[in-house]
């Protein structure tokens, strides 16, 4: 792989390395797509695999969040973080509003704009909808990772971030093998 794949894996395991995160979602303790090769740093006991639920994934992340775990919630497609978005831009993203700022669970989103080769794999798995949601989310902030220079600052940002906001980091799958 290359650098950009390289630097996710690095990015992981620097959240690995806080007690306070836990990595969950479909493919993270066992091999299901290239999100997968990242981990490989990352201790089993901090990974935590879901069902192909993904609404409840984000809404489970969400509870985590307010007993003061920085879940790092992974989502291989764009395609699959929309059957989340219920519990995305009506829960995660509005907690800090309707609770007056008492309540601001920091959540990592994970999420990979598909690979449209060497194989394209239908266009219901390689959509963008980045802009979309920075239209929706309020208190949720989006971070698109072009290059490898932006992934460690990102996720750095989303970890040590004092606001109490919940990050979206956008990585895109056509870069794994790039820069």
């Amino acid at each position: 792989m290359g650098k950009y794949f390289d630097t996710l894996s690095e990015a992981m395991n620097m959240l690995a390395q806080d007690p306070r995160t836990l990595f969950l979602g479909q493919s993270v303790r066992w091999d299901g797509h290239s999100l997968y090769r990242t981990m490989v740093g990352v201790p089993e006991e901090k990974r935590l695999e879901m069902p192909v639920a993904e609404d409840f994934q984000m809404g489970f992340s969400t509870g985590l969040a307010l007993q003061g775990v920085i879940p790092v919630t992974i989502y291989p497609r764009w395609d699959f973080l929309l059957l989340a978005a219920n519990q995305l831009v009506n829960h995660l993203d509005k907690i800090p509003i309707v609770s007056r700022g008492e309540f601001k669970p920091k959540v990592i989103i994970r999420v990979s704009v598909g690979a449209t080769s060497p194989l394209h794999p239908g266009i219901q798995h390689c959509q963008n909808h980045t802009v979309a949601f920075k239209k929706m989310l309020q208190t949720v902030e989006v971070i698109e990772m072009f290059n490898s220079k932006d992934i460690l600052p990102a996720y750095e940002k989303a970890l040590n971030r004092t606001d109490g906001k919940s990050t979206l980091l956008v990585e895109y799958a056509e870069n794994y093998n790039g820069d």
